[in-house]
């Protein structure tokens, strides 16, 4: 082999593994690759309070805990009793009915380009 197929060989097996290593961290940080199942586990809903600072409702097989999420630490707030999908006035699409909910991306880019 020539010097020029090594060094061919090298940087196409470079460019590979870069590859792999880049879908792999667009995945990881999309959602899409899941470390494990947490049965009995579930996040209800969630509201930011700052830039890393957040409330959140967890149902954990029969109770639903508020917690406060800051960078350093998870705090319990509050811990609900179950409560029927039904009757705690979720609308199908898991928001609470109290909020309104936000416009999707593509209506609310559409309403933009509109006014423009």
């Amino acid at each position: 082999m020539s010097e020029a197929a090594v060094l061919r060989l090298v940087i196409s097996l470079v460019f590979i593994v870069a590859l792999i290593l880049a879908c792999a961290w667009i995945m990881r940080r999309s959602g899409w690759l899941r470390s494990g199942a947490a049965t009995g586990l579930r996040v209800i809903g969630s509201h930011r309070l700052g830039a890393r600072n957040y409330l959140a409702v967890i149902e954990v097989e029969d109770a639903r805990l508020v917690v406060g999420v800051t960078a350093n630490q998870i705090s319990l707030l509050h811990t609900l009793p179950p409560a029927d999908p039904a009757t705690a006035g979720l609308s199908p699409s898991g928001v609470l009915a109290q909020e309104e909910p936000r416009p999707r991306f593509a209506a609310a880019l559409g309403k933009a380009l509109k006014g423009r």
